[in-house]
């Protein structure tokens, strides 16, 4: 199977965090699957060490050098991933949910038929298959 690590999943992949859920981890060290991050992830890790330095340690280019060790495969953002933005509904009543990383990744990840692993608890609200919750 294919996964799309969320941004703060890749972290804590990459620096071995313990808040990485023993699921998330499960999947991540399963031989079988083929493990991914997003462009758009390292451009989150890149503008949020510049400007939250103490609450983002890693820059991107240290993380891209762990995911590389770790032998994650990089997914570079395509125009075709951008075009799916208007198909991600919420339903009414649902929490307000700002983020562009989250949902260029969400369409990276269904454009590409990978399952896109995230821990946060908005994302399911999407109601898409490839969001799982870990």
């Amino acid at each position: 199977m294919r996964l799309l690590l969320d941004t703060h999943l890749l972290v804590w992949a990459c620096l071995e965090d313990n808040k990485l859920s023993s699921e998330a981890r499960r999947l991540i060290l399963d031989d079988s699957n083929e493990i991914h991050y997003s462009a758009m992830a390292m451009l989150e890790v890149a503008i949020k060490h510049e400007k939250y330095p103490d609450r983002m340690a890693i820059s991107a280019p240290d993380l891209m050098e762990y995911a590389a060790e770790c032998g994650f495969y990089d997914t570079p953002l395509e125009e075709r991933h951008t075009f799916l933005l208007d198909t991600l509904q919420r339903p009414d009543g649902a929490p307000p949910h700002h983020d562009p990383f989250d949902r260029v990744m969400i369409c990276q990840a269904k454009a590409e038929g990978m399952l896109f692993l995230t821990h946060d608890a908005m994302l399911p609200y999407y109601q898409e298959p490839c969001v799982y919750y870990v």
